[in-house]
């Protein structure tokens, strides 16, 4: 399901919910993906250089400064609509955080950015500009030739990493269960480090499958990942050999990833 995003500033106005003044707005997540369906939320995040409140907005907690970032929220129709109200300075400071020079000093993205820092840079990548559009496209380069992608796919890589040494463990101590579900968390790490190093740097799990399907990466084919992803090859009675078959190739994936 889509919607029309030429009606959605009007909206917000309607409801008082636009700044007199403001950098830029977007829409982002599924809707600007087009993967949107008749229950999915349109989230908007609009940027100032004045913090917005109004007399009953959320926050959500961030590790900038300053840190908070303003929510809004409302329904229209049978829609769902989430805005949130970042400053242009709190970007400045995410960009930053991920600038080849942090990279280098080998600290991991999740050490840096707070898992809504990190969604927000992920989805201005994929967003649709309803005003603004020059400053959309000048982040977009910012965050482009910034660290984020390698620190996204490094971290995924160590993850992976340590999911498989689990598994392995797991298996030799007899822990047969524990060593499947260590290995199938594995290779969602894995699938994603593909995917980050092909520049979709989003890590919802629900979304994996549209991800790999639109990046069709060379590393993996969609049919190996449904095979996986699904565990059509499990077999109950040989529960190990899934779990070893599927540590090798999060290893061999990890050994193709270009970070």
């Amino acid at each position: 399901m889509s919607i029309d995003f030429s009606s959605c500033l009007d909206e917000l106005g309607a409801r008082g919910l636009l700044p007199e003044h403001y950098e830029a707005a977007f829409v982002v997540g599924s809707q600007a993906r087009g993967w949107g369906n008749a229950l999915s939320d349109v989230d908007i995040c609009v940027v100032t250089r004045e913090p917005w409140t109004s007399d009953d907005h959320g926050l959500i907690h961030v590790l900038l400064t300053p840190d908070t970032v303003t929510t809004e929220g409302f329904h229209s129709g049978e829609l769902a609509w989430e805005l949130k109200y970042w400053l242009d300075g709190q970007v400045d400071q995410m960009i930053e955080k991920v600038a080849w020079s942090a990279f280098n000093g080998s600290t991991l993205v999740g050490q840096r950015l707070t898992r809504e820092e990190e969604k927000f840079l992920d989805r201005m990548l994929t967003c649709v500009p309803l005003a603004g559009a020059d400053w959309v496209l000048r982040r977009q380069g910012e965050i482009k030739q910034s660290a984020f992608r390698a620190f996204v796919t490094t971290e995924c890589l160590n993850l992976a990493d340590d999911y498989v040494i689990d598994a392995v463990g797991q298996l030799e101590a007899g822990d047969v269960d524990s060593a499947v579900l260590c290995a199938r968390t594995a290779f969602g790490h894995a699938v994603d480090a593909v995917l980050a190093s092909h520049g979709d740097l989003g890590r919802l799990n629900k979304w994996r499958a549209r991800r790999l399907s639109s990046v069709r990466p060379e590393e993996i084919s969609y049919e190996e990942y449904w095979n996986v992803e699904t565990m059509r090859t499990f077999d109950p009675a040989a529960p190990e050999a899934w779990v070893r078959e599927t540590a090798w190739l999060c290893k061999r994936l990890a050994m193709e990833v270009q970070v």
